[in-house]
């Protein structure tokens, strides 16, 4: 039997869809952690390789715990993309103690960082606890110009900008624009 890399993607099940399902098309078990479990099922019917798992982030011992029992029965995580409103430290420093009890402390990951546009990336670098043994990426969300008018990216572009970082395995990836940002959407 093959085993399969193990991939984790929180928030997978709303604009990073696409890239849950590109993953699982790419081979990888592709555990989807999201909070609308009918999302998550409409995702996971897709693709044998989806698992959909309901859990809120904001709840941190419940997060902990899921993240826990789900290493414990999928396999450390090998890939992790995470979309993160806030609270991204302690919600990255659990994700990353979950996968280092399940694989070891010299088991190698990588993780997708997914931020929005006014986000600081030096200033979150800096605060994210990054464990040694993980390849840190950071994917900036920003906007898309259009002759005259501009727009916030769609949910395949978006998908489209994590799965080119990830193919390309680069540390910083910008999806859209980013400037003049005076420009964005709404000001």
């Amino acid at each position: 039997m093959v085993e399969r890399k193990h991939a984790l993607v929180i928030g997978g099940s709303g604009m990073l869809a696409g890239a849950s399902l590109w993953l699982a098309r790419q081979g990888h078990q592709v555990s989807v952690i999201g909070r609308n479990t009918q999302k998550l099922k409409r995702l996971c019917d897709q693709h044998p390789y989806l698992y959909g798992v309901s859990a809120d982030y904001s709840r941190a011992a419940e997060f902990a715990a899921t993240l826990g029992d789900l290493m414990e029965k999928r396999g450390p995580a090998n890939l992790v993309v995470a979309w993160i409103h806030d609270d991204e430290e302690r919600v990255i420093g659990q994700t990353a103690e979950a996968i280092r009890i399940a694989g070891g402390a010299d088991f190698a990951w990588d993780l997708y960082h997914v931020l929005g546009s006014s986000s600081n990336l030096d200033e979150i670098l800096r605060k994210v606890p990054v464990p040694p043994e993980c390849a840190y990426h950071q994917v900036q969300l920003g906007f898309v110009i259009e002759g005259d008018r501009s727009r916030w990216l769609t949910h395949d572009e978006i998908s489209n900008g994590v799965m080119e970082c990830i193919e390309n395995n680069r540390r910083r990836h910008v999806v859209g624009t980013l400037e003049p940002w005076e420009k964005r959407p709404g000001y």
